[in-house]
């Protein structure tokens, strides 16, 4: 059976009350730290474990604690980023709906690590009624000794803060983030400085997500060596996904890293194959933010070797035949949706969200979502993709923060692997503005 490290015990028993989460072996984790362990070993057990940042750029969360500046004499801050706000993607709601004392158990070990008393919860402001659970989660923390001061009677004492957005996608950015909790307009930060260096208030501060903070407690329990056992190479332990899209069974779905991207679409285990017989067409397998990859390029790598849930595998090849595996947000398609309409739609996203900070973003995604728009609408012509591609050529790596880059990918690569459909739309428009028309061609790349 696959290694079950969040979703273990979900369905057993109510996790949102204490008692039962207490009965599950639920804050063990806290009192081996603060009994047998210092914050230094906290962090090598993190480290050696290989656990990457599960919020979409997968950097090693062990290497992002040892940044942390020590010297400075100012106080340490430790944020969790739950501004879940990538379509696709809504595994870290299912964790703080359903079992909130996970994640705060995490975020105790990972504060005592980090020598940090003071840590906030920054959550997505659409996530309104997950407020109330996590603070009546909180308060039976305290009312148990695992929060406030002198923690099992150790001299360790930390409290912890949620702190609701204002639904800006712009916000899950750490430093936007940090402007945001400070007060301020959700602006990115130009770095360095760093946040580990100068993060919340202008002090040390480690900013990690949800998931990533929920896995330190099993770390903790059961050692990083049983944890680098879990999953492949450098992608060790599990990983949530959630399952999008036209497929039969969708949700959340916790697989070791390493599954084959076919075996999670069809197996009964998990996504049950396509919705109503229909073929797989395309897939977003990171989140609308990463580049989409047809059905061929989906299944096997270039090499022609079986594509996994890894951050290696799918990215394969760069970005002409790979993509990212993100946030795990998992979009499937099947062969009667239109890649011109998709694309459009996540355009009119990133133009919404941008913050208008940098002008490669400001100006171009509104450009793009308008081009694209024409096309969709039958009013476009052959120049119209060329310049999409310019345009998206130009917002990738000169913007402060990755949004630039969000909006840019899911444009050029539905250009490199779907051109004949927007070509299509430009020469049959009549055709391509019926309701509910998608191209019909010879699409190689459905299977």
């Amino acid at each position: 059976m696959p290694q079950k490290i969040f979703l273990e015990h979900t369905g057993k028993a109510d996790l949102t009350q204490i008692e039962h989460y207490l009965k599950f072996g639920g804050y063990s984790s806290v009192a081996k730290a603060l009994n047998t362990l210092t914050p230094e070993e906290v962090v090598a057990e993190v480290k050696k474990s290989g656990l990457r940042g599960r919020g979409g750029a997968g950097f090693s969360t062990g290497m992002k604690w040892s940044f942390l500046d020590k010297k400075s004499g100012n106080p340490a801050y430790l944020v969790c980023n739950a501004d879940e706000s990538e379509p696709g993607t809504f595994k870290d709601r299912y964790l703080m709906e359903f079992n909130p004392h996970m994640l705060l158990e995490g975020m105790i070990v990972s504060a005592y690590a980090l020598a940090a008393n003071t840590a906030y919860i920054y959550i997505r402001g659409e996530y309104w009624y997950l407020i109330d659970i996590l603070e009546k989660a909180i308060a039976q923390a305290h009312a148990k000794g695992f929060l406030g001061k002198n923690i099992l009677g150790k001299p360790y004492s930390l409290e912890i803060y949620v702190h609701p957005g204002a639904g800006a996608y712009i916000c899950g950015e750490e430093t936007a983030l940090l402007e945001s909790l400070e007060g301020k307009r959700g602006n990115p930060r130009i770095k360095p400085p760093f946040p580990a260096v100068y993060g919340l208030y202008g002090c040390p501060t480690v900013v990690n997500n949800v998931e990533t903070l929920a896995a330190v407690p099993w770390i903790i329990n059961n050692g990083s060596a049983a944890y680098a056992t879990i999953g492949i190479g450098a992608s060790t332990g599990t990983k949530l996904i959630s399952a999008c899209g036209n497929v039969k069974k969708r949700g959340v779905y916790e697989i070791e890293l390493g599954l084959p991207v076919e075996e999670f679409i069809f197996s009964d285990e998990y996504c049950g194959g396509m919705a109503n017989g229909k073929k797989l067409k395309a897939c977003v397998p990171g989140g609308s933010s990463v580049p989409v990859l047809p059905a061929h390029l989906l299944l096997k790598t270039e090499k022609g070797e079986p594509r996994l849930l890894t951050y290696e595998s799918l990215a394969d090849g760069g970005f002409k035949t790979g993509s990212m595996l993100g946030s795990g947000g998992f979009i499937v398609y099947d062969h009667e949706q239109c890649m011109v309409r998709n694309t459009w739609n996540f355009t009119r996203f990133y133009r919404h969200e941008s913050c208008g900070q940098c002008s490669p973003c400001r100006e171009g995604t509104g450009w793009m979502e308008k081009i694209l728009y024409k096309i969709e609408t039958g009013k476009g012509n052959m120049a119209d993709i060329d310049l999409l591609w310019d345009i998206q050529r130009r917002i990738e790596g000169n913007t402060i923060c990755p949004l630039g880059d969000a909006a840019a990918w899911p444009v050029a690569s539905a250009i490199r692997h779907f051109r004949h459909e927007f070509e299509w739309h430009v020469t049959n428009p009549a055709e391509a503005t019926k309701p509910g028309a998608v191209y019909n061609g010879n699409l190689l790349s459905v299977v």
